[in-house]
């Protein structure tokens, strides 16, 4: 059975309650039930972590290496700014989607730039909750499942 971590940054543990105009009223409770959902139906298993902490998500990403098969990344504001986690993927050598809930392309133009796009297999942006089950679908569908 094919694992994917499904990996959340600074945050997303106000979802729901921090700019529901940008981000939704879906709180990641709920994303992740939703994810625990599709992940029944499509024959795979997740692990769902989310930190605020720059060090934690490498280090979550440094601990998928032989253990998962995939990697969903939706890392917040890092995205624009880590080169560390760009690294970090680069390291594990898994397939990494780059996942944001808004477009970040029709946002501030300091969040058009992704230091993660460059060594993710592809990116999922503007989809709100509904873009992290499109992310394990398309996962699925690279690993070939």
């Amino acid at each position: 059975m094919k694992s994917i971590l499904i990996l959340n940054g600074p945050n997303l543990n106000l979802l729901g309650s921090r700019q529901p105009n940008v981000y939704g009223a879906t709180t990641l409770p709920q994303i992740q039930e939703n994810c625990v959902e599709k992940a029944d139906i499509l024959n795979i298993k997740i692990d769902f972590i989310q930190s605020n902490h720059e060090g934690a998500l490498i280090d979550a990403l440094h601990g998928a290496k032989g253990v998962h098969d995939g990697i969903i990344l939706n890392a917040g504001a890092y995205t624009h700014t880590s080169i560390a986690i760009m690294d970090a993927i680069s390291s594990v050598e898994l397939p990494v989607i780059e996942l944001h809930l808004s477009n970040i392309h029709a946002r501030e133009p300091f969040r058009h730039k992704s230091f993660i796009a460059p060594v993710a297999v592809g990116v999922i942006a503007g989809f709100g909750p509904h873009g992290y089950v499109l992310a394990l679908e398309a996962m699925v569908a690279h690993l070939g499942q």
